[in-house]
């Protein structure tokens, strides 16, 4: 068919697919040989949403997927170093490319490429050719480049966004219309494809000296106009470098090319081509989607799943025979008759899998709407206790739904079962439940945790979330939440959801959750990690529960006070920012931040994202500002109180509870890889400590009167840990007896005696110490003491020398994670590291995420370990007191006064003997401890 005017030709840009894919999703590998296919997973799950996607006017009727050639192009003759300076292909990217093209094939589109020429070129000639037939074109890519490109029938669609880009957005980004942005991009080069354009001159600048001379060769012609003198004399003296950038951005549209426009045509998908190449990749899920498209039989795939780099050559769990999963096949419980069949089969079966379902996230708040009981994989139940009619709940005055058993009645039934120890009680996320089921009297217990299980096995290779296992070790899709709430303002609670289309819903999360365990369950002993599970996830949810049950008390007046003091600094701040810049701007917007400091002043250092806007994140204020640039350190200055001020002061006071007047944060215990808990809703963990205003917000954390608040703390835990692992002599020695350790390591580097130690010198060996732990490099150093790079990397290199156990202990580290794709805390908690192997700067964060993990891990493992022991430890000493918060090293407790003393003792004498007996430390752990009658008083 001959393409002309009413025909729609997409033309996708390959190479962004490609890029975006691997950089999208975690590190896949075939489970059959470790090929790594992870881009080609993404990129075939992308042609497929396409093709799916595009319905109506916005179908194509010729297609083509465009990729780049490996060999150089004309614009390496005018420019030897156009993109020199780009990295090689990571390792694992490299065999995916030729796969990729053979998916493109597969799917029955048109896969082209052309030696001597970049796809952009192909692109900007098929457009111009389908332009001239009379046909809409779509260029599928978020490229910049190819913007220069849209208008006269030609837009850009993101894929990745589903956003358009049409003239407008184009003028958005550039400042100009697409016909000038070569102009525009000559004048301001492109530091990724090493285009040199005119130093200094970033794309605002670009576009308003061309938006005035209209093009780059009038504007290097009039240069001498020009009343900046260092613009003037810029452009001056790279005049024939712009000329050159020009030609570098300007794409051919008039290639000539081996394949013509009507080869493009859009073909069906031929189940015969696609289905193959998709079981060959062992891609099981999309497999059986495009096979129920077609209507035909999914092809069989013998190996498991793809699975994440590290356990490609350890096979998972062998998939028990399940039955498929049936929304109608599942119970409505609404009789006492029908709830003890349920209650009869479980004691018979001994454990059973629970969930609840209730009005809200916040388990402090939300109301308990119905219970979900599976004994069987296929086969669970909905036991509603709280729909209603409409809008409203039950205490609102609303109609409670027909069809449900009494509330109380199904409770008294369900208590003694979900109280009974000889029953296990499986969930997902069990924490949710507990203080669910506790709100309402009853005490969950015995439990497992799907989530857990998950987590001690596999921490670092993807999410514990249920919709994530399920469809990762099931192949299945849970029904969504949003179908049966909806979203935005008319989205409605799970109260007033129809119990007929609840229950298909409710049911099946206990059914799955079942199905995970009995699937997941058996890998703890295969992968070793059976004793983490025991000891240290599961008896820690109870433990959690409690805590955050019991919240801490904060001071609402205070907090409110501090608001208002912080609002008058941020205020003074901008003023004073707003004088430095030498006129008013949004100190809050970092993209008029980034104009201010590299267009307008020209400050060093710019570089642009994605979006055109130059970064202006912390890293990039702290160098300028140790350059001497009092704007950026105020700008960090006003960042870090309007911080304070919206997550603290402000948000605290929306977060105390209205019946017992606490705040109740919530612990995330599978959310770090390194087995560390991160506070959310709100977050407790991150109020800074060392400054006055991180002090004065915990001023606001109080004790109940004839309370007080008690803080206990490791001393250097993860230092000492280091001494330990790493075998450093001189360190442990420093911990046995009980020196300031900084100021010995200041003696060791710099052969300053003890009694000649300055405090400047100890802060820089406090820096590399804790630095080191981190895999900082020199430039971070730098930027941490406001010295220059080649000092810090002298003092790192020193650092090492004189502690030679440590660079040994990150490169035996590296090379276990490289061979094994994990590393180990000393309590033998697994930390996989899926992007060991990475190459560029994944590497670098790779590499320091793999030498950390064993030490913050372990430090992680032994305030887990310590937390666990210490409610008996107190109900065993007949103390009273409830711990009520635990931040990083911290533990806070809040204790009658006249108890303090005993309870410090009791804990102090657990949390330092935490480790044992599973790990004897060649150094002693040291816990300090605080009272006081507020948080920042006992720290």
């Amino acid at each position: 068919m001959a393409i002309g005017k009413g025909h729609h030709l997409h033309l996708i840009d390959g190479s962004g697919y490609i890029f975006r894919a691997f950089h999208a999703l975690p590190p896949l590998t075939r489970k059959s040989d470790g090929l790594p296919i992870g881009a080609v997973s993404g990129f075939c799950n992308m042609l497929f949403k396409m093709i799916e996607g595009n319905t109506g006017d916005d179908a194509p009727t010729h297609l083509a997927v465009i990729f780049d050639h490996s060999s150089k192009t004309f614009r390496n003759e005018i420019y030897p170093e156009y993109k020199a300076q780009r990295p090689p292909l990571p390792e694992e990217l490299a065999p995916q490319i030729p796969l990729t093209r053979e998916a493109t094939r597969a799917f029955g589109i048109a896969c082209i490429e052309q030696e001597g020429w970049e796809a952009d070129d192909l692109i900007a000639t098929f457009a111009e050719q389908a332009k001239a037939a009379g046909a809409r074109v779509t260029i599928v890519s978020s490229d910049k480049d190819l913007m220069q490109l849209v208008g006269g029938g030609v837009e850009m669609v993101d894929g990745m966004k589903n956003v358009r880009i049409g003239p407008e957005e184009v003028e958005e980004k550039f400042g100009v219309g697409p016909d000038k942005v070569v102009d525009v991009q000559a004048l301001a080069g492109d530091s990724v494809d090493n285009v040199p354009g005119a130093p200094g001159i970033g794309i605002k600048t670009a576009a308003l000296l061309i938006n005035e001379y209209g093009d780059v060769e009038t504007l290097l012609e009039r240069a001498e106009e020009i009343k900046q003198p260092k613009r003037r004399q810029t452009l001056i003296d790279h005049a024939d470098q712009v000329r050159v950038s020009k030609q570098l951005v300007t794409l051919e549209r008039n290639v000539p090319v081996e394949v013509a426009l009507d080869a493009m045509e859009v073909q069906p998908l031929d189940a015969d081509k696609v289905l193959p190449f998709l079981a060959e990749m062992e891609f099981r899920t999309i497999t059986n989607r495009i096979a129920e498209k077609l209507g035909v039989e999914a092809p069989t795939i013998s190996a498991p799943a793809a699975a994440p780099a590290g356990e490609a050559h350890a096979p998972g769990p062998a998939a028990p025979e399940f039955p498929e999963i049936k929304a109608d096949a599942y119970e409505i419980v609404r009789d006492e008759a029908a709830l003890q069949t349920w209650l009869d089969r479980i004691y018979e079966r001994g454990y059973v899998a629970v969930d609840t379902e209730t009005t809200g996230l916040d388990e402090m708040l939300a109301g308990l709407v119905g219970v979900c009981l599976s004994v069987e994989p296929g086969e669970a139940c909905y036991i509603p206790l709280a729909h209603v009619n409409g809008t409203g709940d039950l205490l609102g005055g609303a109609e409670r739904s027909e069809g449900q058993m009494d509330f109380a009645q199904a409770l008294e039934m369900l208590k003694p079962m979900l109280e009974d120890p000889s029953i296990l009680k499986i969930l997902q996320n069990a924490k949710y439940d507990l203080k669910i089921f506790a709100r309402e009297g009853i005490t969950l217990a015995p439990i497992d945790d799907t989530m857990l299980i998950s987590y001690a096995q596999h921490a670092g290779l993807h999410g514990h979330g249920m919709d994530m296992l399920s469809e990762r070790y099931l192949d299945h899709k849970p029904i969504a939440i949003k179908t049966l709430l909806g979203t935005g303002k008319k989205q409605i609670t799970f109260d007033q959801v129809k119990i007929e289309e609840a229950a298909p819903y409710a049911a099946e999360d206990a059914d799955v959750t079942l199905r995970l365990w009995t699937l997941l369950k058996p890998g703890l002993v295969k992968e070793r990690v059976t004793t983490v599970y025991e000891t240290m996830e599961r008896p820690l949810v109870p433990v959690l529960a409690q805590m955050e049950m019991h919240g801490i008390k904060v001071d609402r007046d205070h907090l409110s006070r501090m608001s208002n003091t912080f609002a008058q600094k941020m205020a003074g701040l901008e003023d004073e920012i707003q004088g430095l810049a030498g006129r008013k701007f949004n100190v809050g917007s970092p993209k008029q931040l980034g104009e201010i400091l590299f267009d307008e002043m020209s400050l060093p250092g710019g570089k642009k994202g994605k979006t055109g806007a130059y970064s202006t994140g912390a890293d990039v204020l702290e160098e300028l500002a140790a350059q001497g640039h009092d704007l950026p350190a105020r700008v960090l200055d006003w960042r870090q109180i309007s911080k304070l001020k919206s997550t603290y002061t402000d948000a605290l006071q929306e977060h105390i509870h209205p019946d017992t007047g606490r705040v109740h944060t919530s612990y995330s215990i599978a959310g770090a890889n390194t087995g560390r808990l991160a506070s959310t809703d709100p977050n407790l963990q991150n109020i800074p400590v060392r400054t006055e205003e991180g002090r004065r917000i915990r001023e606001a954390f109080v004790a109940e009167e004839g309370n007080v608040l008690v803080s206990l703390d490791y001393s250097q835990i993860e230092l000492r840990i280091l001494a330990h692992i790493a075998g450093i002599d001189a360190l442990k020695q420093a911990f046995r007896d009980g020196l300031d350790i900084h100021a010995m390591t200041a003696s060791e580097m710099f052969d300053v005696p003890l009694d000649e130690m300055t405090p400047e010198v100890r802060r820089q060996a406090k820096a590399i110490n804790f630095g080191v732990i981190y895999g900082i490099s020199a430039f971070g150093l730098s930027n941490n003491l406001r010295i220059p790079r080649e000092d810090a990397k002298a003092f790192i290199d020193r650092y090492f020398e004189r502690f030679p156990g440590i660079r040994k202990y990150m490169d035996e580290t590296k090379a276990f994670a490289k061979e094994h794709g994990y590393v180990e805390t000393l309590f033998g908690r697994k930390i996989h590291t899926p992007e060991i192997g990475s190459s560029g700067p994944r590497a670098g964060f790779a590499y320091r995420a793999a030498i950390n993990a064993p030490i913050q891990g372990t430090a992680a493992d032994i305030i887990r370990r310590a937390m666990i022991r210490v409610p008996p430890a107190m109900e065993k000493a007949k103390l009273p007191g409830r711990m009520l918060l635990q931040v990083h090293d911290e533990l806070l407790f809040e204790v009658p006064a006249d108890a303090a003393d005993d309870l410090i003792g009791t804990v102090k004498d657990v949390m330092e003997a935490a480790a044992n007996p599973a790990v004897h430390l060649d150094v002693p752990l040291v816990v300090d401890g605080g009272t006081g009658t507020n948080w920042a008083e006992a720290h």
